[in-house]
């Protein structure tokens, strides 16, 4: 399936492609063309658009085309319900809410100057939204199994948690 949005990609532009990839359509092609040629691409190519003015997978209030695509395709990873709090204070401006947002935030401004173009963006980008997945995982383990961490050393700690991320046992 194709997938359009604006170009310049930015935070929330370059999360999408990662969750869509990830965890709605594997084999997703991405379009970045100007605002203005958004509706026309769609009729034309058949293509999904997120991240534009009036559409389903848009801002909706205070939430960004991230959250709109986990509740259309009703993700209920709970790491990716932890990142989508990252995601969204990166590109709502409510960094102060969630402490990795302003660095995702200043992150993603440099690789959208950096790249050559939008689908070199979104490829560095897949990268740190994996490490930043990963980083939730991790959160969510560290919360689970509180107790248990607090009694070992560091190297028990670090094989601790790789099995447990390796087995997927965060829920």
């Amino acid at each position: 399936m194709k997938w359009v949005t604006r170009r310049y990609v930015h935070v929330d532009r370059t999360a999408c492609p990662w969750l869509i990839k990830r965890f709605v359509d594997p084999k997703a092609e991405f379009l970045f063309v100007p605002l203005e040629k958004i509706e026309e691409i769609v009729t034309k190519e058949t293509a999904i658009p997120y991240d534009a003015p009036n559409v389903e997978l848009g801002h909706h209030g205070e939430r960004c085309s991230f959250d709109s695509i986990i509740e259309k395709y009703k993700i209920k990873d709970p790491a990716v319900l932890e990142l989508a709090k990252i995601v969204r204070a990166a590109d709502t401006d409510t960094m102060e809410k969630v402490p990795e947002a302003a660095g995702l935030e200043a992150i993603m401004s440099g690789m959208g100057i950096e790249s050559k173009d939008d689908h070199e963006t979104v490829a560095k980008a897949i990268p740190v939204y994996d490490a930043l997945y990963t980083n939730c995982k991790l959160r969510l383990i560290r919360e689970k199994y509180k107790s248990e961490i607090e009694k070992m050393d560091r190297n028990e700690r670090r094989e601790f948690l790789k099995k447990k991320l390796e087995k997927n046992l965060i829920y």
